[in-house]
């Protein structure tokens, strides 16, 4: 994590802006909750116990700057909230594909990019080149599946 905060110490510094400690303490919370989705309430409410003082202001505005400057990634799952996660690789060409399940609510990250060949398809027949896209399977999870 020391390594993950050190790089985006960096690609702030790059952008103009420091570390501050409520930040430090929101990205701490990004980290540890990796695998997650958290609304910003959630991140709030993570990043409390650790730092009480914060204000709910000060998350939504991290959380804005972390946006604008590619470190955090805006998802909508459809489940009425804004959910965000931390986006470390600056290779990552696009937002990867999330698997919803119906049932239980479980989120399932795909490791590859399924629409390598229909963006192709797009550049070459609509002369359109695709910066990003975001696409959400709905469905029932294998677990939910044997119940």
């Amino acid at each position: 994590m020391k390594e993950s905060i050190e790089s985006i110490k960096d690609k702030l510094k790059e952008t103009g802006f420091k570390i501050t400690p409520q930040r430090r303490a929101i990205l701490e919370i990004l980290l540890e909750n990796d695998d997650k989705h958290l609304s910003s309430e959630e991140i709030y409410d993570m990043v409390r116990v650790s730092c009480p003082e914060i204000g709910l202001a000060t998350v939504y505005r991290t959380i804005q700057l972390l946006s604008e400057v590619g470190l955090l990634s805006k998802l909508n799952l459809d489940d009425g909230c804004i959910r965000y996660e931390i986006r470390l690789n600056k290779d990552e060409k696009h937002n990867h594909h999330h698997l919803i399940c119906e049932k239980c609510g479980k989120i399932i990250e795909t490791k590859e990019d399924l629409l390598d060949g229909i963006e192709e398809l797009i550049r070459e027949q609509y002369k359109f080149n695709v910066s990003d896209h975001d696409i959400k399977f709905f469905g029932i999870c294998e677990d939910c599946q044997k119940i």
